[in-house]
């Protein structure tokens, strides 16, 4: 096995049918001859054993040392080098690695809201530059299993019926109500009706209607549970550019005057669900890193396979030692009749043929690393959102890891951090809606910042969006996350509202012929590193 490195390691037991957490690959690595062991092993394991142990390889390397020469020593575990604070540290690289940053990484600023175009990240060497040809070492850690809340999935109720979505908007008006009116002195619509010309009101609603008056003022018509009521907002005043960002179906409040006749609400002022400035974010209590990564489109003639290989590969280095969860956000493979003429772009035609190729790319990622993944519009489930995971008959497929498949959105928690993960549609309609320049493809998190503002992940009903009525509404955000990840526009956004920290992580696929047509140039294999601990980021490019 030339140049034996746990990435080679892996890759064979993995063709053998087996994954290894990273001590046991460490152990084979470090055999004087590791693909003699690696074929020892594989000979030896249960045909039914998944992963590979540090204990399983060492007992199969007794065994077969005892056979073949008694008095052979079993090599050492690596030694324990846990950090102050619990952490692992590298057995090869621990007096460098905090001297001198991981090559290929940008460090980003995540309050400054950079994306790609604001701050290049490193392009990542070559695997075995990486590396540096030293042999990564793990500790054989086990990581947490996430907690999900707010999934869809195994909980879909829906007939498409008309009380349904009577039934879903009630639950949205309900829920997100209730964060306003502690704020106003709010009234129902019929009992502002009743109320004297001239009087102080306020009224939260969902937005009926938008719509520009003959002398370029705003009318806004709010309804709730007992009718609606419009509101007049002045184009004088200085905040009327929050009507640039309203979408309609969302819930705001808002204050001001009555009319003399009573008829309309002259309006002094607006206001959103919003998060609270005084938000402080969870962290985790060691360092430990999660990376983000989103729209992998395995199957389509333009996936990044290279570039997704030395993404995997580096996750095998002592560079990516504390990266012990994956998250990923949405359109796994490329599927089948998603766009016009999708079919000339195809590489592999059969969807599941994709999800098994999907499959295997996953087996390249460390056996001990915790995977989760949400559906994108993409891949197979339904459309309408939200999406439950994946079927049975998919989720066999893509066994070989062990991932964690959840519906779209769902909330993850991750070593004490919420991490929303949605993959992303509703974007599309924030920014062909917002009249602010700055909301575009080419900074999605500012995009990602107007939803958390409307806590909810899909406000408005059809155009780009499908919503499918459930027993409640589950794009509603009612609890504030520490970390707001996305993907689908296939572009890197990086950056914070009121300290929650906003990732669109990119794509793993080339400009296609479709997104040229529209203008679409992804960032292509781009991974956001999240500190945990610290809720720093560091963006990865490969």
């Amino acid at each position: 096995m030339p140049d034996s490195t746990p990435v080679r390691v892996a890759r064979e037991l993995t063709a053998r049918g087996y994954n290894a957490d990273r001590a046991a690959v460490t152990l084979l690595a470090d055999e004087p001859d590791p693909d003699a062991a690696v074929e020892r092993v594989a000979d030896a394991a249960s045909d039914d054993a998944l992963t590979l142990s540090a204990d399983d390889v060492r007992a199969l390397l007794d065994d077969a040392n005892a056979d073949d020469a008694p008095a052979a020593t079993p090599p050492a575990e690596p030694p324990d080098t846990t950090t102050d604070g619990g952490a692992p540290a590298d057995v090869s690289a621990a007096a460098d690695a905090s001297a001198t940053p991981p090559a290929g990484s940008t460090p980003t600023d995540a309050s400054s809201g950079a994306t790609a175009g604001d701050e290049s990240p490193t392009e990542a060497g070559s695997p075995d530059e990486t590396r540096g040809g030293e042999s990564a070492s793990v500790g054989g850690r086990t990581p947490t299993p996430p907690a999900v809340a707010e999934d869809v999935t195994g909980h879909s109720t829906g007939t498409g019926e008309y009380g349904d979505f009577v039934t879903v908007f009630r639950d949205r008006y309900e829920r997100l109500s209730k964060k306003l009116r502690g704020r106003i002195n709010h009234r129902p619509t019929d009992a502002l009706d009743a109320m004297p010309g001239g009087s102080d009101a306020a009224i939260v609603g969902m937005v009926n209607d938008i719509r520009s008056t003959a002398s370029g003022h705003w009318l806004v018509e709010l309804e709730d549970t007992n009718g609606t009521f419009p509101a007049l907002i002045m184009k004088d005043r200085d905040w009327a550019d929050v009507v640039d960002e309203l979408l309609l179906d969302e819930v705001i409040a808002i204050e001001g005057t009555l009319a003399d006749d009573g008829g309309i609400l002259f309006a002094d002022s607006v206001h959103f669900p919003d998060v609270p400035r005084t938000h402080r974010p969870n962290t985790a209590d060691r360092h430990v890193q999660a990376a983000l990564v989103s729209d992998v489109h395995v199957g389509s003639q333009e996936f990044a396979g290279e570039r997704w290989d030395a993404f995997a590969d580096w996750l095998h280095t002592p560079d990516a030692e504390a990266v012990e969860y994956l998250l990923v956000g949405g359109d796994m493979v490329e599927g089948v009749g998603v766009y016009p003429d999708q079919d000339e772009e195809l590489d592999i035609v059969d969807v599941y043929d994709q999800y098994r190729a999907f499959s295997e790319r996953l087996k390249d990622v460390p056996g001990d690393m915790e995977i989760v993944m949400i559906p994108g519009n993409h891949d197979a489930v339904r459309l309408a959102e939200p999406q439950p995971g994946f079927d049975e008959e998919l989720r066999e497929i893509m066994s070989a890891h062990d991932a964690r498949i959840v519906g779209n959105p769902a909330t993850v928690t991750v070593e004490g951090v919420d991490v929303l993960m949605y993959h992303g549609v509703s974007l599309d309609e924030v920014i062909a809606e917002d009249g602010d320049e700055s909301v575009s493809y080419d900074a999605p998190h500012n995009a990602m910042a107007r939803l958390l503002k409307k806590r909810h992940v899909a406000p408005q009903y059809g155009g780009r969006m499908r919503v499918a009525p459930e027993e409640k509404d589950y794009l509603v955000i009612d609890d504030v996350p520490d970390v707001f990840h996305t993907g689908h526009v296939h572009k890197l956004g990086v950056g914070e509202y009121r300290n929650v920290k906003l990732v669109n992580s990119g794509s793993w696929q080339e400009q296609t012929a479709f997104q040229k047509s529209v203008n679409i140039d992804p960032d292509v294999g781009t991974a956001p590193i999240v500190d945990l601990d610290t809720l720093d980021i560091t963006v990865r490019k490969f």
